[in-house]
C-alpha cells in the first residue's frame, strides 16, 4: 500500500526553469514545499557522456497528487525525458506532516 506522502525529485537545466516549476506546483498546492539545490550531473543521453550544472528539485507532496504533479512538470519542462522520480517518505514528524497536508489542500472555487 503506497504511504499517503512522497518526495519527488526532479532536475532543471537552470536555477530559472527550476523556479518556474517550483512556483507552478506551489500555486497548484500540488506541492507544500520544494527545494532547489545546484548540482552537477554526469550521465548518458543517446550514447554520450555529458557533464552539466543542473538544478535539483525536491517537491514534497500527497502521494494522491502525483499523477497531476507528473502532468504538470511534463508541460513545463524543457527536457524531452525529464527526471520525475517518486519516493514514499516511510516516516516524518507528524507535526510536519500535518503541516504537509494541510498546505496541499486544494480549496473549492
Amino acid at each position: 500500500m503506497a504511504k499517503p506522502y512522497s518526495i519527488v525529485i526532479v532536475t532543471a537545466a537552470t536555477e530559472e526553469k527550476a523556479e518556474a516549476l517550483a512556483r507552478a506546483a506551489l500555486e497548484a498546492r500540488l506541492a507544500a514545499c520544494v527545494q532547489l539545490h545546484p548540482i552537477r550531473s554526469l550521465y548518458l543521453w543517446r550514447d554520450r557522456l555529458c557533464d552539466d550544472k543542473e538544478t535539483a528539485l525536491r517537491f514534497k507532496i500527497r502521494s494522491a497528487d502525483f499523477e497531476a504533479l507528473r502532468a504538470l512538470i511534463r508541460d513545463l519542462h524543457d527536457y524531452e525525458t525529464p527526471e520525475i522520480l517518486r519516493v514514499e517518505i516511510a516516516e516524518g514528524d507528524a507535526d510536519y506532516l500535518g503541516w504537509l497536508e494541510k498546505e496541499t489542500t486544494r480549496r473549492a472555487p
